[in-house]
């Protein structure tokens, strides 16, 4: 059968996330075609065969490869969930020199082809390996997105629903900084079926406690995850379908994104988690949301955390 490109993903990483990520655009319908790269060769063969016996049942069919890096030339996306994993009490930031060797490596082998597409980065520790990703590869801030914060947005309005019993759908609530130990919530804009969170607690006996407690279980939920089954891969897989998604159909949605800042909140030269504006451009504009002085506070800690890491990357940079 003759194949006609449209929507092409490249998937770097075919370890947990990346699997799940693959199986999630496959059954979703969301890609034309996706070629699947990792060290690990054989599993990629075998999850290819597994995904085509799965697509075949989708009522979309994909087309489906053992990608190589000259897939990239015409990719319209590059995911990148390549990396070393989070281990058991391990910070996410722990991470950030093995992986950025690792991403030496990926980057000059995709820009060898001249790739034009835009980035997806999943790696963590997620907004420093985005950071990385500009400045190797050169490219202009909108075409290099990470993860962010999205899914631990989503955690937390699965925490509040939990706590509510109100759909999360009906809850507007963010999560922003780095994703990580010093992410926080966005407490003062959080709206519950139409309500301020303020207006509706007048209502319902919700504690200050309790809303505290389903803060610490969103940010310790990978941790959590981690220690029973050995690493997160659904909740992040669903993430970065969002972010295709928002992308390929060209939907004009604000995600909480790891987005590059330029003036932005006072700070500069740094990605980290906000709202952000996704289309088929990329990430084409950065929300200021009003933050309280407390939350203010909090965002500032979390960017000079990310940019004291930074600068132990600068060696990588120099040409």
């Amino acid at each position: 059968m003759e194949y006609t490109k449209s929507n092409k993903v490249v998937l770097i990483g075919d370890g947990a996330v990346g699997s799940s990520y693959a199986y999630t655009l496959v059954t979703q319908g969301i890609v034309d075609e996706l070629a699947i790269i990792d060290v690990n060769k054989e599993r990629v063969a075998g999850d290819v065969k597994d995904l085509a016996y799965a697509s075949a049942l989708c009522a979309k069919n994909a087309h489906l490869k053992v990608g190589t890096y000259e897939d990239c030339a015409d990719a319209d996306i590059i995911v990148i969930t390549a990396g070393v994993n989070q281990q058991p009490h391990e910070t996410r930031l722990d991470l950030v020199t093995k992986n950025t060797e690792i991403y030496k490596e990926i980057i000059a082998n995709i820009m060898a082809y001249k790739f034009s597409g835009i980035f997806i980065i999943a790696t963590n520790p997620v907004d420093i390996m985005a950071y990385v990703t500009k400045k190797l590869s050169g490219f202009p801030k909108e075409k290099v997105i990470g993860s962010g914060t999205v899914l631990d947005s989503a955690r937390f309005k699965h925490e509040l629903a939990l706590l509510t019993k109100i759909s999360p759908a009906n809850i507007d609530a963010q999560i922003i900084g780095e994703h990580g130990d010093s992410e926080l919530a966005v407490w003062s804009n959080v709206q519950i079926a139409g309500q301020s969170l303020n207006n509706f607690r007048t209502q319902y006996t919700i504690s200050e406690n309790d809303l505290n407690q389903a803060f610490i279980n969103t940010k310790e939920a990978a941790y959590h995850i981690i220690s029973a089954k050995g690493a997160t891969c659904y909740g992040i897989a669903m993430a970065l379908t969002e972010i295709t998604v928002a992308i390929l159909s060209n939907q004009n949605k604000v995600l909480t994104v790891s987005s590059y800042l330029e003036n932005n909140y006072g700070y500069n030269d740094v990605y980290i988690g906000v709202p952000t504006l996704i289309n088929r451009n990329g990430a084409m504009k950065v929300y200021e949301v009003v933050l309280n002085t407390k939350e203010k506070e909090q965002f500032k800690d979390s960017i000079l955390i990310l940019k004291d890491t930074q600068k132990k990357l600068r060696n990588y940079f120099i040409a």
